[in-house]
């Protein structure tokens, strides 16, 4: 059952659509990538204006709140980011650890989860496979198409479910 006194709930993906990762995408183009180095050099990453804004947007009518394929190791980074930037404080889900799960199979799975209870209005995210099965799944979804994108990002997140 809905709750039917909450706000609807706006989600928002980090890297690609609030967070521009592209200064770190060299760790993921060599061999082994070097997941440690990509995401450690994650709280350097300039904000999007055009993600940004359309969250700070968002929040007037909705709860704002943060779904990314980051590992939850990242939170402290994340929350800081988030803060830095003048982002809605929110929930954020992130993948486990060990969760090697592509990014649509994981965000997908949470999101059908949060719409149990209340009622999911937009997803805001970069990875077009995500978007794809969000729409499907009968979501609403505003694709981020405002940052450069990577082909390496693009491979990491389908086949090794890292981000």
């Amino acid at each position: 059952m809905k709750e039917t006194n909450s706000r609807p709930l706006a989600v928002f993906d980090l890297d690609g659509t609030l967070a521009d990762s592209a200064h770190r995408q060299r760790f993921l183009e060599r061999t082994p990538r070097d997941w440690d180095a990509f995401f450690s050099a994650a709280p350097q990453d300039p904000p999007l204006p055009e993600g940004i804004a359309l969250a700070l947007e968002s929040a007037r009518e909705c709860e704002v709140v943060y779904l990314t394929g980051r590992p939850e190791r990242c939170r402290r980074d994340t929350v800081d980011w988030l803060a830095a930037q003048g982002l809605p404080a929110g929930r954020i889900w992130m993948r486990r650890n060990d969760d090697r799960r592509p990014a649509r199979r994981t965000k997908l799975e949470v999101l059908r989860r949060l719409a149990r209870d209340r009622e999911v209005r937009v997803l805001v995210d970069d990875d077009e496979l995500v978007c794809m099965d969000a729409e499907r799944a009968g979501f609403r979804v505003v694709r981020a198409r405002w940052a450069a994108t990577s082909a390496a990002l693009k491979d990491a997140q389908e086949r090794e479910g890292r981000t």
